[in-house]
Order: C-alpha cells, then structure tokens, then sequence
C-alpha cells in the first residue's frame, strides 16, 4: 500500500507542476467601453517600455493574458489601442494570477483588482496621494496669487503642513508593508531631509549637501533587487547619480559605474543589463574623453570575462577596440610617430617644439575635411602667434602624397607643419579609420583635449590657455 501512495503522491505532484507551468501567469482584463479588438501587456526596461504581451478579445469581451512562464517581477503597463492609455500593474513572483477592472476613459483612475493585495495596496497609497492632490493644486494656486506677504505666507504654511502629512503617510506605509513590493516603491520615492549644516557658509553647505546625497543616495533603494529592473525607477536613479551626482570626468565616472556594478551582481540580470547599458553609452559619447569610461569598462569586466553573454567575436572586437583607445585617452602621452615634411625630411611628432600642439589627421578628398579647412585656417592664423603648431598628416599613401601638397597649394594652408608618412604607420599607433581627427597636445605631448570640431577649435584653445596660466600663477 505504501508504494501505491507513494506513487499517487508523484504523480499528483507531476500534474500540479504540469498543469501550473501551463498558466505559469494568467491576468484577466475587462475594460468597460472598450471595443477594440486587441490589448496590450507592456514592461519597463532601462528608459524605455517594450510589449511583452497582444491579445485578442474573448466572447465576453475580456482579455487575458497568460504564459507557461511566468512573468519577472515588476512593474507592468495594460496599454489600451488606439491612443496608447495605459494603467500599471505590479507583479510579484507570487502574485501571477489575478484579476482587473476599469473603464475605457481613464482607466488609470478607475482600476480596480481582484485577487492581488499587493496591487490593492498599491492602489490604496496612489488612491491617497490623488485625494491630496486637489488640496495641494489649491493651496500652490493661492501662494501664486497671493498680493501680499502674510497671505503667501500663510498658504505657504498650509502648504508645509499638508506635505509633511503626506511625508508622514509615506513612511508610516513604507514601514508598515515593508516585506512588499508597494511598500518597497513607496520607500524608494521618499526623499529623506538634508543635514542642515549648520555653521557653514553657503558653498560649504552645497559641498556637504552634494557629499551626503551621493553616500545616501540608495539608502532606501535597494539595487540588488531584481524587481526593480522593469520599473521606471532604476534608470531614472542609476541615472541620476552617474549623471547629475558624479564629477563629469572618466576617473570620476569609472568609480560611479563600479559602484552601481557591484550593487547590482546579486541580480544577475540587472548586472548584465546595466552593464552592457554603460558599455554602449560610453562607446557612443560625444563628449571629449568619455572613451576613457568605455575603455575602463571593457578591461575591468569584458576581458576579464565577467560578461560571458558576450558572442566570441563581438567579445574580441570589444577587447581589440578598448586596447587601440588606450594609448590615446586624455593624459596620455601621445605616441610618437615618424613622419616625412613636404621637401622629403624626416621628422617625428615629438620633436616639434611648441607649447601646444594640435595634430591633424587629413585626406584632400574628405567631404568634411574640405568643410573643416577654412575653419582651421582661422583657428591657426589666430594661434600661430601664441606657441601653438599645426602638425597637418595627409593620410594617403605614397603614390597619392603629392595630390597632398597640391590640395595645400590650392587651399593656400602652406604654412601649416604638412606631414605624410608613405608607410602609413600612424594607421596602427593612433587607429586613423576615419578623418578628420584633431589631437591637442601640451609641452609634454600629453592629450589635453581631441576629436574637437574645427569651428569649435578657438573657443577650445581659448580657454586651454585661460586655464594654464591660472594653475601657472
């Protein structure tokens, strides 16, 4: 008898699992007045919402969206056709089957749901914040209007109170439904009070106010929950603080992109995300120096394989690529390469004697080569004066070289330091795959600036110089 039980049990066991696994989620959707034929089920993910889900009306007009997965944690957005409305839904890993109602028109404001207490209690924390919402537009529509002093300021107060009562609510929530999802959100979006720093001078209090909000700034949000990656709330955070809280410099950057990293590899899928995120937008930059992030990033964590995602080929490209941008990020020293003047003499770029120079990487036959050429006539007729070279290469081999001087004569530049190199070796030293290219260098032939537009090469100098003599004096 027992191995009869025993039996029974496994397969009772095997159908629940199989029968579960058929509807691992199922969310039923009836929308009063709403006649169109298909809904949608959509997801957050970084800065942008994707479909996840389409389906068509059943015989009652209900909709249901179901899967044999279940779906990942989050926040989720029913989006109804033509115009887009949507309401958000929040799914847990174990609230996947529920119910919802609302209207066709604002179908935000008339959710309601059946089977999910922790969109109920998501839905009685947005239901609160609604009911102020008229009373805050009054009270902010009287400070406005106000013609004299105390009745702004007694508005003001009023003001005051009601949004420390709705702070109060917050926290009181966010405690009391700390083990849920709603109650995660609602103390994540609570913006704790600066220290107010009492005795210092208003610069001192900006320092200290920034230095506290970057130490505190995830107190209340955890990154390593995976639930966060589809709602709006990670990237606008993560964003934020790599963006607005961190010193614009790669150095700078590259310990912000760490720390988020770190905080994120307990959520293994967030980690990837967010890694790859930081990858592209650095590759992607335009602005000067930022491939010092992409090259910190491709060393510390795709050549270390800690993106094992990563197909082999694109992996090498990765790798290849940050190896080339390294010699070549602000603060190096710029390789030195061998070059032959107009009249045939060797020289090299490290030999040139000047406080600054600015290399030029050039082809007669550049589209915005020819566009960029009256600008940098401009820009050197202004700083030729002020210890600053030109070092102009003509990228063509050495059969094309002397369409090079031509296009000089032409363009009348002649005064310009014009290179080429018949062996091209700059190819390799400073990965020349397209033109132009503008390298400015100090006395010590370290990059200080590059990759500048030609018009934009004055105001670039300008203030080079400005800051020299100031670190100088």
């Amino acid at each position: 008898m027992m191995k009869y039980a025993s039996f029974f049990l496994l397969f009772m066991i095997g159908f629940f699992l199989s029968g579960n696994a058929q509807n691992a989620y199922s969310i039923k959707v009836e929308i009063a007045g709403y006649t169109e034929k298909q809904l949608f089920l959509g997801y957050y993910l970084g800065d942008k919402q994707y479909v996840r889900d389409t389906v068509t009306a059943s015989p009652d007009g209900s909709f249901v969206f179901k899967g044999k997965e279940a779906l990942p944690p989050g926040m989720y957005l029913v989006v109804l056709a033509p115009n887009n409305d949507f309401f958000q839904i929040l799914v847990t890993q174990k609230e996947q089957t529920f119910s919802v109602k609302t209207t066709k028109d604002k179908p935000a404001d008339n959710v309601k749901f059946t089977g999910s207490p922790e969109n109920n209690l998501f839905l009685e924390y947005i239901n609160y914040l609604s009911g102020k919402r008229p009373e805050a537009e009054k009270l902010q529509e009287e400070i406005a209007k106000a013609t004299d002093d105390a009745a702004k300021a007694a508005a003001t107060k009023k003001f005051e109170v009601l949004n420390e009562d709705v702070v109060k609510y917050q926290s009181k929530f966010a405690e009391k439904n700390a083990a849920s999802f709603a109650g995660a959100i609602v103390r994540a979006n609570i913006n704790d009070e600066l220290p107010k720093f009492e005795g210092a001078t208003e610069d001192e209090k900006q320092m200290k106010a920034w230095m506290y909000s970057r130490k505190h700034y995830f107190d209340n949000f955890k990154l390593s929950d995976p639930r966060w990656l589809r709602t709006p709330f990670l990237f606008q955070r993560i964003d934020f603080y790599v963006n607005k809280l961190t010193v614009q410099a790669p150095d700078s950057i590259n310990v912000a992109v760490d720390y988020i990293l770190e905080k994120l590899r307990p959520a293994p899928e967030s980690f990837k995300f967010y890694l790859i995120h930081f990858l592209n937008n650095y590759a992607a930059s335009k602005y000067v120096g930022m491939d010092g992030v992409y090259v910190h990033i491709a060393e510390k964590y795709y050549a270390t394989g800690q993106a094992d995602w990563t197909e082999a080929t694109q992996l090498k490209k990765i790798v290849d690529n940050a190896k080339k941008l390294k010699p070549l990020l602000i603060g190096k020293i710029a390789p030195d390469i061998q070059l032959e003047k107009r009249d045939g003499s060797p020289t090299s770029l490290h030999k040139v004697d000047a406080e600054y120079t600015v290399l030029y990487f050039w082809r007669y036959d550049c589209g915005h080569c020819k566009e960029s050429t009256p600008a940098m006539k401009a820009f050197y007729d202004k700083f030729k004066d002020r210890n600053v070279k030109l070092v102009a290469v003509c990228v063509k081999n050495a059969k094309e070289i002397p369409d090079c001087w031509k296009f000089v004569d032409e363009q009348n530049i002649g005064d310009w330091m014009h290179t080429a190199d018949p062996y091209m070796r700059y190819f390799a030293t400073y990965n020349v795959e397209t033109t132009p290219q503008v390298y400015i260098l100090n006395r010590k032939k370290e990059i200080i600036s590059k990759q500048v537009p030609a018009e934009q090469m004055e105001s670039v100098m300008d203030k080079i110089i400005e800051m020299d003599k100031k670190v100088k004096n």
